[in-house]
């Protein structure tokens, strides 16, 4: 448990649902700047400066995990409050309303509409390094050349990005959301910004100086 707020550092909780490259996050964040613990604690995570939520393997299995630990209400609670949350790889996948593998359907945390689902492409997994297209007015990649690389390793992606139509039906609309692209076979969301929720398919504690500018970046948004 944080004690005492050490030299006004930002405090950021990477989520231990039993899923993810915890401790290569845990490192990459405090290389980046800021105070890091890895826990499960609800009020740990609720009161932290932000929120990591890592996730690999299958999206049926983190969900079973986040909701172990009521991660998915953890998330939402953060979000009601504005309070960051940053998704990391299938971490970004379960923010999703669905994911689809092997024909079987696994509901999602349901902050955005829109299914994970196998990439179309000639070569999976999709792993590797890879640029991405930021829209314009991106914070999450400002200060990063536009060939930048970032990596990658998956099979299943949201291949659609669909909040645009559905704040259309919402009586409550949603904030604007910026949506950053990459291509492996077919064009897949590669991350989010999203007022308090940020999230990318790529793992920026792998992707060299670029993935810690862009957690440098995060941390001091929070």
């Amino acid at each position: 448990m944080w004690v005492a707020h050490a030299g006004g550092m930002t405090r950021v909780v990477v989520l231990d649902y039993g899923s993810g490259n915890l401790r290569s996050a845990e490192r990459a964040l405090r290389r980046a700047g800021a105070e890091v613990m890895v826990t499960a604690d609800v009020d740990v995570a609720l009161n932290a400066d932000g929120l990591v939520v890592p996730g690999v393997g299958a999206f049926a299995a983190c969900m079973v995990g986040l909701r172990s630990v009521r991660g998915d209400r953890i998330i939402g609670r953060r979000l009601a409050g504005s309070r960051p949350v940053l998704g990391i790889c299938v971490g970004m996948q379960v923010l999703f309303s669905r994911g689809v593998e092997h024909g079987v359907r696994t509901d999602g945390c349901g902050e955005w509409p829109g299914t994970v689902e196998r990439l179309k492409a000639d070569v999976l997994p999709h792993m590797g390094w890879n640029t991405v297209a930021p829209p314009a007015g991106s914070r999450l990649f400002a200060g990063l050349d536009a060939d930048a690389r970032f990596y990658f390793v998956h099979s299943y992606a949201a291949r659609r990005w669909e909040l645009e139509s559905w704040e259309l039906e919402s009586s409550e609309p949603l904030a604007a959301a910026l949506v950053t692209w990459a291509e492996h076979g077919e064009p897949f969301v590669a991350a989010v910004e999203n007022g308090p929720l940020w999230a990318t398919q790529f793992h920026p504690e792998k992707s060299g100086d670029a993935g810690a500018h862009l957690l440098r970046t995060w941390i001091e948004t929070l």
